[in-house]
Order: structure tokens, then C-alpha cells, then sequence
């Protein structure tokens, strides 16, 4: 086994199945379901399979960058809820769209900083940090709502999530932008070197002068803005503010994190392994659906599949040394 390991064909192969693997997979779902439900690849449900993994991308993107660092954020969901059910109300009462938007992205950002500041600076580990965090959301949500829907009738506001420009959903554009602005941070800035050198050795990271502390703080408030971003489209698409809003949203976008690849203890991911991951997610779940699955089952296949992610993770690295 171990001269098989040493072999350079072998080598180069593990290497080519890590860099293409989840290619290979989208392609190989792509063909099967084509085959079962050939309305699979018509342009109406691909652009729909891209519409509803905008969101889950999103939340996706936050949580590589902490993941990157080795933590993990288990409030974005909730944070999701607030920013929902702050934005719907402030429209019912006739406050302007942009007020309205900012000042509940403005509550995804304040929890987002203290979810950074109780792990950075508390020494919370981030598991308990975002868990409490994702309790006293849950619970402002109900609390602020009244346990009520708020309904949204402006269109401008509406059109975030249900318009389109040129042809393509306007969620979609939206990811797009996201994934595109992430994947330059954490590639050609001093930043993105930071949030990975803190995920690969911390102690390293210190005594190299990276200023861990504010990289951690920054990589919770990244996530917690994109939950805020992720809120609004969701309302929009709904037409409601809703303080149950993004229940399970964590689950999904920590199981496109690991199935793209990035490493759970933190040092190694990409964002484009990400957006194939949440791609994966996006065609499963389509597929699931299609195939007139229950939506019950669709939770434990998505629950198996973060295990095999991270079972294939753990694998690679012990081949790989």
C-alpha cells in the first residue's frame, strides 16, 4: 500500500480527482437525472436550480471564511430571521426601502461583530459562541415580530428577489457579485492570506504578526453580512418578513462548505470548490424533488452527505501525507 502511495501516477491522480472530482460529479448527476427526467436540463429548471442555491450560496461563502480559519458559525440561519423580520416590519410601517434594508443589515452586522468578539476576544470556543447567539436571535426574532408575518408590498423591493436583468434572475446576479468579491479577497489580498496562515497554525500566525484577533472578529462579520444579504433576498422572494425565517440555512451551507472541500479544521478551501458545492446541493435537491422525493428524506441524505464530506476530507489528507 505504501509503494502504491509513492508511485507518481498515483500521486498525480489523487491530485487530478482532488482538483476535478466535484466537476466529475456535477457532470455525472447532470447526465443521470437528464436520463431519468430529461426535463432536468431544460433552461426553465437549470435557471431555477441556480434561483434557489443563490441564497444557500451566499450563506456559503460567509461560512468558508470561517471555516478557513477553523471555526464555525452556527447562527447565520437565525441571523437570517432578524434581518427578515427588521426589514418587513420597518416597510409595514411605511419607512422607506432603503431604511429599511440598511437597518436590518445593519442588526446582521452587530451580531455577526459579536459572534467575532466572544470568540476573538471572550475566548468563547465558536461552537458555544454562535449556538448562543443563534438562541437569542431565534428568540429577538419571535420576540420583536410577536411571533408574526410581516407583509411586503413594495415592488422595488420585491423585484430583489423575484426580477431579473438581462434575462437572468436577479439572485443569481447577486451570488455572482458575492462569490466573485470573496474569491479576490481570499486570493490577492493580504486579508485572504491572513484568514488562511490563521486556519492553518495560529500560534504561527501570532508570532508572524498577523493580528488574529481582528482576522477572526472580521471573518464572523463577513458571515453575518452575507446572512443579512441572504434575508433580504428571501424576503423579497416570499414577500414577507418572517421570524422563522432561515431555519436549517446553517446545516445547508455548512454542507456546501465541506462537500467544496474546505477543511473543517481550518487551512485549506477555495470558494470555487464552495460553488461547487452548493451547485451539488442545488442539483441534488432538484434531483430529489423531480424524482418526487419527500422533502423529509431530502434532510437525511443532506445529513449523510456532510459525513461522507468530511470523511473524503480526512481521507485525502492522510493520503496525501
Amino acid at each position: 500500500m505504501g509503494s502504491i502511495a509513492a508511485n507518481p501516477l498515483y500521486k498525480k491522480g489523487l491530485g487530478l480527482l482532488q482538483r476535478f472530482g466535484l466537476l466529475l460529479v456535477i457532470i455525472i448527476l447532470s447526465i443521470v437525472m437528464s436520463i431519468v427526467r430529461p426535463v432536468f436540463l431544460t433552461s426553465g429548471n437549470l435557471v431555477n436550480v441556480l434561483r434557489q442555491v443563490s441564497m444557500n450560496g451566499i450563506l456559503a461563502v460567509g461560512i468558508t471564511f470561517v471555516i478557513l480559519t477553523g471555526g464555525i458559525d452556527l447562527s447565520v440561519g437565525a441571523i437570517v430571521a432578524v434581518t427578515s423580520v427588521i426589514a418587513g416590519r420597518m416597510m409595514e410601517e411605511g419607512h422607506s426601502i432603503i431604511s429599511a434594508v440598511a437597518f436590518g443589515m445593519l442588526a446582521a452586522l452587530v451580531i455577526g461583530l459579536m459572534n467575532g468578539s466572544l470568540i476573538a476576544i471572550g475566548g468563547l470556543p465558536p461552537f458555544i459562541a454562535t449556538l448562543s447567539t443563534q438562541a437569542i436571535s431565534r428568540g429577538f426574532a419571535l420576540v420583536y415580530s410577536n411571533g408574526r408575518p410581516y407583509l411586503i408590498q413594495r415592488d422595488e423591493f420585491l423585484a430583489i428577489g423575484k426580477g431579473s436583468s438581462l434575462g437572468v434572475p436577479n439572485p443569481i446576479w447577486i451570488l455572482l457579485v458575492v462569490c466573485v468579491l470573496a474569491f479576490i479577497v481570499l486570493n490577492f489580498t493580504v486579508f485572504g492570506r491572513h484568514v488562511y496562515a490563521l486556519g492553518g497554525n495560529r500560534q504561527a500566525s501570532k508570532l508572524a504578526g498577523v493580528r488574529t484577533k481582528i482576522v477572526e472578529i472580521s471573518v464572523y462579520t463577513i458571515a453575518g453580512v452575507l446572512a443579512g444579504i441572504t434575508a433580504i433576498i428571501l424576503s423579497a422572494r416570499i414577500s414577507s418578513g418572517q421570524p422563522t425565517a432561515g431555519q436549517s440555512f446553517e446545516m445547508d451551507a455548512i454542507a456546501a462548505t465541506a462537500i467544496g472541500g474546505t477543511s473543517l479544521v481550518g487551512g485549506s478551501g477555495t470558494i470555487g470548490g464552495t460553488i461547487m458545492g452548493f451547485i451539488i446541493i442545488g442539483i441534488m435537491i432538484n434531483s430529489l424533488t423531480l424524482l418526487g422525493v419527500s422533502s423529509f428524506y431530502q434532510q437525511i441524505v443532506k445529513g449523510f452527505i456532510i459525513i461522507a464530506a468530511v470523511m473524503l476530507d480526512l481521507q485525502m489528507k492522510r493520503r496525501g501525507n
